[in-house]
């Protein structure tokens, strides 16, 4: 597991480079294009970059500077004992240029970003990526071509967003935000992230929590307020279905089981 750290900014060079084993890049901060063969996308925090051993790909920053990211490769031959291993799973090269931020994979990410022990993290990289694969055979393509003005405005709503996670962030507000009306906004916030704009700033906040819990001693009520939650009940059933146990367990460390069954490098 590599962490990756780009500084890169709208007025750099976009130059071509070439993933040296299967790659998946969870992003942590920061948002940028990727393109690929598989096609193009832009990756806000939550999203995971998918990559083909041997395959030339591009990072662009246009929308703003830097990002952050955590990631995971595998050989070719380990990657298809990976793939083998999930039902339902049929090609083990990505058809797809990024998986959306999504609640099977949010467990994964967060405890590759603190976690120490060695042992543990390799067991957190082989589940994030069997998590992965399950959410890839369950996918389908679809059409999310936008034009560049959206996306541009899209890219500016991420970022207000992961700036104020404490405050109400309602969809009329965002969309109007962005000069847009709620369902435009709605429709090409979900084509260019890849989830809705509630499901995104619930995955962000949870990650802010999951970090706070881990990285600080503050009671669960103030890490939920911290983290944009009002209500503590709804917190913790949000915490458990993303992340499959209680805020308490989290911090406690409790360890997360793969379900099935290492410059910029990617």
């Amino acid at each position: 597991m590599t962490h990756v750290h780009c500084t890169a900014g709208p007025d750099d060079a976009v130059f071509e480079e070439r993933h040296g084993a299967v790659c998946l890049a969870a992003v942590v901060s920061g948002h940028f294009q990727y393109r690929s063969p598989a096609g193009r996308a832009l990756l806000a925090p939550g999203a995971v970059l998918l990559g083909n051993e041997g395959q030339c790909f591009e990072c662009g920053h246009e929308h703003g500077r830097g990002d952050r990211c955590l990631s995971v490769q595998f050989d070719g031959a380990r990657w298809r004992e990976i793939v083998a291993a999930v039902p339902g799973a049929r090609r083990d090269t990505f058809a797809l240029p990024r998986l959306p931020p999504l609640p099977g994979l949010l467990r994964y990410v967060s405890g590759l970003g603190t976690e120490q022990d060695a042992d543990a993290l390799e067991e957190l990289a082989f589940g994030f990526a069997g998590a992965a694969v399950e959410a890839l055979a369950e996918s389908r393509p679809g059409d999310a071509r936008v034009g560049a003005r959206e996306e541009r405005r899209i890219a500016e709503a991420v970022r207000h967003i992961e700036g104020r996670l404490a405050d109400p962030l309602p969809l009329v507000q965002l969309a109007a935000e962005a000069a847009m009306s709620p369902y435009h906004f709605l429709r090409s916030f979900t084509r260019v992230v890849g989830t809705t704009p509630h499901r995104y700033v619930l995955r962000a906040r949870l990650e802010r929590a999951a970090r706070l819990l881990r990285r600080t001693g503050a009671p669960v009520a103030e890490v939920a307020l911290e983290s944009g939650f009002g209500d503590l009940s709804s917190f913790h059933g949000s915490f458990r279905r993303w992340l499959g146990v209680s805020p308490g367990a989290y911090r406690a460390g409790g360890r997360i089981v793969a379900p099935t069954l290492g410059k910029r490098r990617w």
